[in-house]
């Protein structure tokens, strides 16, 4: 239960940095006063803020978007409101919120946000899936709703399975009706990654070795996928094309392994395949809190509640201990994608 402290000023913690590098080295603890919040403004409390592989390349200044200095980390949380300016007319005291908005510097005890930056989250979503929210859940809902019209028993194919973009692409893919097959790398636990990830909705999980080999749908035991999801890049995002049926599209979001799409020039002619890109940040900024997000968000919200969409493995770290967070993050090897949340609720 969180508890209410109503004030009319207060000193927050805020991890911000002044210049680019890794984040250990250039994130500093500041305070900063915050005043009443006026106007359409709010104060909220920050709860949890997740750190995710964007943050960090942000901070490192391998991302292509260049915040001003001082900036402060993080673009994804869940808050509580403590204070409203007098022209705020959607939210009230108490009210659990995440932003829809990015680079807002979520990495802080408390902040002062804008009354359309943010969206009220139902009292029923636990807080670890809705601080997870905003980021990777958005970005699988609109890679499966944008591209190409799915309906049950169609078939989608993802490398990166499990990472948390791709448990919460099984999760949605589960809901819809949608067959989903996951493609991981392979390591020594591979039983229970597949287990894990079947246990989440996946209808099969391959190796990068079995994906190469497999027969599954030469044979009919599934239909050929018609949208592939890549955040591999190289001869990952290859072999997983040559699976797509007619006019299949493959969306690329990620590039884990630095290395380029590899496209068939007989997959171009013969089968009519599209490539495309997807940017959650892009979306946000030319979409706002318009309709379609707002639907967006209620959906999400829905599948939370119903238990339907859950959190990825995760480990909760006290923003104190900032420093071991993002050595956590960059040294993972966990084999579920864990992520790593800062906990900002004491």
């Amino acid at each position: 239960m969180l508890i209410l402290r109503r004030r009319m000023s207060c000193l927050a913690s805020v991890l911000r940095y002044s210049d680019y590098g890794e984040p250990a080295n250039v994130i500093k603890m500041c305070k900063e006063q915050l005043e009443a919040p006026k106007d359409d403004n709010l104060l909220v409390k920050i709860v949890y803020a997740p750190i995710n592989p964007a943050d960090i390349n942000t901070i490192q200044g391998k991302y292509p978007v260049k915040p001003e200095f001082p900036a402060v980390g993080g673009n994804e949380c869940v808050a509580q409101v403590m204070e409203l300016g007098s022209n705020v007319k959607s939210f009230s005291v108490g009210d659990i919120v995440l932003p829809l908005a990015t680079g807002l510097g979520t990495w802080r005890t408390h902040a002062i946000y804008k009354e359309n930056e943010l969206i009220k989250v139902p009292k029923e979503v636990p807080l670890v899936e809705a601080a997870t929210m905003s980021v990777n859940k958005c970005t699988a809902y609109r890679m499966i709703k944008d591209f190409v019209e799915l309906k049950a028993g169609d078939t989608l194919i993802q490398n990166g399975a499990n990472s948390a973009v791709g448990q919460d692409v099984i999760q949605l893919c589960k809901i819809w009706g949608i067959n989903n097959v996951g493609i991981v790398r392979d390591r020594p636990e591979i039983d229970q990654l597949k287990e894990y990830l079947k246990e989440l909705g996946a209808t099969e999980i391959l190796t990068e070795e079995q994906c190469r080999a497999t027969k599954i749908f030469k044979e009919g035991k599934l239909p050929k996928p018609k949208l592939a999801l890549n955040c591999v890049g190289g001869k990952n995002s290859l072999e997983m094309s040559k699976h797509m049926g007619q006019r299949g599209v493959m969306v690329t979001y990620g590039g884990m392994s630095r290395e380029p799409v590899l496209v068939p020039t007989s997959a171009l002619i013969f089968k009519d395949h599209e490539f495309k890109g997807f940017w959650m940040t892009r979306w946000k900024a030319e979409k706002g809190k318009s309709d379609e997000a707002i639907k967006m968000a209620t959906d999400l919200f829905n599948f939370m509640k119903d238990g339907k969409l859950k959190a990825p493995k995760h480990e909760l770290i006290p923003y104190e201990n900032y420093k071991q967070a993002f050595e956590n993050v960059l040294s993972l090897k966990g084999f579920a994608g864990a992520k790593v949340i800062l906990d900002f609720s004491k």
